[in-house]
């Protein structure tokens, strides 16, 4: 075999590769005559047929065969050689005249191709020790779990009738049966009977419930009302409707009730309960925030400390990935670059530069995580798998089919675990120092972002 690099540019290499021909055909051979003791064709014994017959009946296809493993084995041995690791699939070229392919598959010529390939770039890893990392921590406070044991309240409210002829207020629940219509033909989804809706909730779509203002128990009202031209359903986006609405009841709420009944309502003893509760899952919600912050302040300095050329190959996979959904989210929702205070070209070059990130980080994380032997078990993923399947009891069997026949997503499961993993193994290695936080402040680039 002869091997020739014709490119080396960067991360990007191309080889031209020769197989003698003699040296194809003695392979080939050895396949047929491994063939003879397992093919059954008339006329002869088994393990009888002469090596040239089975050559007329199989020479071709034991060939291509041959020829097939042949390229895998080369490139193997080239990859190998030169401790490449591949970005992507390499790129086979071959003679594609039917002459050279007739003659290749006959014996009669070389084997010749070229392989191009993008390789991983060689990672020199930091020193992990060396990092230091400031982890947000806040404590729940008693005004903490007032203001959620208030929402519980709230949404778990009591509302009374108001009697008859009173008018629907703001804050106040009616009960309506509608009947929508676009252009006087009614739609899918579009008739509800005993439909509470509390005026200013924001439940349904804009404007409905403010057309609800002042009516009274057994009055009928039609509400005109367009749906948004970002709405879920695309049939309905953007359209005129009109609703025949009929108000049933009109309630008003109730003064909050904050005690043990409205603990025993949500299954617990007391109020006291309540509240260590809603204190622990606070605690909880604080302890995610604040492993976010810390990812993510690690990440920062894995990007900071890591600059290679990433693959090109990898970064356009990437980007185009989340491009694609992006396209996709702006086409539903009508919204242009124009209203982001953007452009087209000035996001592509933003999203540019994530998808290089997340390729360069992605392979940092694989480059620790081989050499430092971290894996991920079956039965971790197996119990990730189950803990989103509890998520939605009622399509377990579907989602358990789901996982157990798509490699693809038990990978995006594998990963998310893979990645923890490493972070854990480098905060281990890292100076962490802790510092007390409000929850506004520990919520603070959350926030930032949502208004970005």
């Amino acid at each position: 075999m002869q091997v020739t690099e014709t490119l080396s540019q960067g991360l990007k290499h191309e080889f031209q590769v020769s197989v003698p021909a003699s040296d194809l055909d003695a392979k080939a051979d050895a396949r047929l005559v491994d063939l003879k003791d397992k093919v059954r064709i008339n006329g002869f014994r088994p393990g009888k047929v002469p090596v040239s017959h089975l050559k007329k009946v199989y020479g071709r296809s034991v060939m291509a065969e041959t020829i097939d493993q042949t390229i895998r084995d080369a490139n193997t041995q080239i990859f190998n050689e030169r401790g490449f690791r591949l970005a992507s699939e390499p790129k086979i070229t071959m003679p594609t005249e039917q002459k050279d392919v007739e003659q290749l598959l006959t014996g009669q010529t070389d084997l010749t191709y070229t392989v191009a390939i993008e390789v991983v770039p060689a990672i020199s890893l930091a020193d992990f020790k060396s990092f230091d990392v400031e982890k947000p921590v806040a404590d729940v406070g008693d005004a903490d779990v007032d203001e959620s044991i208030k929402r519980i309240a709230e949404q778990n409210r009591s509302f009374a009738d108001k009697g008859d002829g009173a008018k629907a207020e703001s804050g106040d629940r009616v009960t309506i049966n509608f009947k929508g219509t676009i252009d006087g033909v009614a739609f899918d989804g579009g008739t509800g009977e005993g439909i509470q809706v509390t005026i200013g909730s924001g439940t349904f779509i804009p404007g409905f419930e403010d057309q609800l203002t002042g009516v009274a128990a057994g009055e009928t009202r039609t509400l005109k009302v367009p749906f948004p031209k970002n709405y879920a359903n695309d049939k309905l986006a953007g359209q005129p409707a009109e609703f025949e609405t009929t108000a049933t009841a009109v309630e008003a709420p109730q003064p909050l009730e904050i005690n043990d009944e409205l603990a025993k309502t949500l299954g617990l003893e007391s109020l006291d309960k309540l509240r260590q509760a809603v204190r622990e899952r606070l605690a909880a919600e604080f302890a995610v925030a604040t492993r976010q912050r810390v990812k993510r302040a690690l990440l920062d300095r894995l990007d900071e400390t890591h600059k290679f050329e990433a693959p090109p190959s990898l970064v356009d996979e990437e980007f185009n990935l989340m491009w694609n959904s992006i396209k996709a989210e702006m086409d539903s929702s009508g919204k242009t670059f124009a209203d982001e205070n953007t452009t087209e070209e000035a996001a592509k070059q933003e999203y540019r530069g994530i998808a290089d990130r997340r390729v360069r980080l992605g392979l940092v994380l694989s480059e620790i995580g081989e050499k430092n032997k971290i894996t991920v078990t079956d039965e971790e993923v197996s119990r990730a798998v189950m803990e989103r399947v509890r998520q939605i009891p009622e399509r377990a069997k579907e989602l358990w089919d789901y996982y157990r026949n798509n490699p693809n997503a038990l990978a995006q499961i594998r990963a998310p675990i893979f990645e923890d993993k490493v972070v854990d193994f480098i905060l281990e290695l890292a100076h962490v120092t802790e510092k007390k936080v409000s929850k506004e402040e520990l919520y603070k680039d959350d926030e930032e972002k949502s208004a970005a």
